[in-house]
């Protein structure tokens, strides 16, 4: 029974934490936030309840984010998060120590890889897989990776855009940027500032994404607005605006763009034969960054494929990650495969 139970996927995102068990679905799904006394370093609240203290605690708490950019920036903290979430999970896990399976980005050194896999064994793992976000998102967004045919996958995190070109189980070709849902929040923080002189904090700007935050102009998001509270930047007053969807849009410009270059890299540098299966087949987005408004239209538009986002695109790295063991054989295979190929 406890087999059955102790095999965990994590998606150890740099907004979000979710967590797989295999049989049960995703169990958890909470802010990657740490709340902690100040000099003692006493954990006092982790994911939800200390997201609520970001930007508004007194003096002798700091809540904080363990990682940044999709790597780990508090080591130490994020071992006391991720052993708060497992022993919520797996109450008796301490008995029966969890194999854990965790999706990171392509473009982390080893030194990040290795402080991921020595945070999750301190955090109680009886032993640690790390594999590529987007492979994990493949899997999670069931497509058949196994296939000789190329499968393109676009997974927008918090922190880091993964682009890869899949067949045979593995990796042709991936390429990752450290830009993702962060960098669209920072982005709408800075407009909102230069253009009304209003001072916003991220969970506002978070807001803004959501509700008329958008890539590209429609009908809809022509007319969107919404009214926003910050400070006035020469005052150092409340004040309220009422911010248009458009100029949401043009703060999101650059980082939009940068994401849809990376895509038309990936395809330039995808073999031919896998590029016209993607042509045909098309691109899955993934991760949150996936759900802006217009994004999928416009990327579409821009690289010239077929272009769909996941069914369940918050859940995919997570989702994937658990189904690793379930893979594990048909990855040994297809390891075979191109040794043979290689040989």
């Amino acid at each position: 029974m406890f087999r059955a139970i102790s095999e965990l996927g994590i998606d150890l995102g740099t907004c979000n934490t979710l967590i797989y068990i295999r049989g049960k679905g995703i169990v958890l799904d909470e802010p990657s936030v740490v709340a902690f006394e100040k000099g003692t370093k006493r954990i006092v609240a982790v994911g939800k309840d200390a997201k609520t203290m970001l930007w508004r605690t007194p003096e002798k708490y700091i809540a904080t984010r363990p990682l940044r950019d999709g790597v780990i920036a508090d080591l130490d903290s994020c071992e006391k998060m991720m052993r708060y979430f497992i022993s919520k999970v797996l109450p008796r896990y301490r008995l029966v120590k969890p194999r854990m399976v965790i999706g990171i980005p392509s473009c982390i050194t080893e030194v990040e890889r290795r402080a991921v896999e020595e945070s999750a064994l301190k955090a109680g793992a009886k032993d640690v897989v790390v594999i590529e976000e987007s492979l994990a998102a493949a899997i999670g967004a069931d497509i058949p990776i196994f296939e000789a045919a190329g499968h393109m996958v676009c997974d927008i995190g918090g922190g880091t855009t993964e682009v890869s070109v899949i067949s045979l189980g593995g990796m042709v070709k991936t390429n990752a940027i450290r830009i993702g849902g962060d960098e669209f929040d920072e982005a709408i923080v800075k407009k909102v500032r230069s253009a009304h002189d209003l001072i916003i904090g991220e969970h506002m700007a978070e807001r803004i994404k959501i509700e008329i935050g958008n890539a590209e102009m429609d009908e809809t998001s022509a007319i969107m607005s919404m009214e926003v509270k910050g400070i006035n930047a020469n005052t150092g007053l409340p004040q309220k605006i009422n911010l248009e969807a458009d100029q949401v849009r043009e703060a999101l410009q650059s980082p939009v763009s940068r994401i849809i270059d990376e895509i038309k890299k990936t395809l330039s540098e995808t073999p031919p034969e896998l590029a016209a299966d993607i042509a045909e087949r098309g691109i899955v987005m993934t991760g949150g960054g996936s759900l802006l408004k217009g994004l999928a239209q416009l990327v579409s538009k821009e690289a010239k494929v077929p272009v769909f986002v996941a069914e369940n695109p918050l859940n995919c790295v997570a989702l994937g990650a658990g189904k690793y063991f379930e893979y594990a054989r048909d990855f040994d295979n297809s390891r075979s495969i191109y040794d043979k190929l290689n040989s």
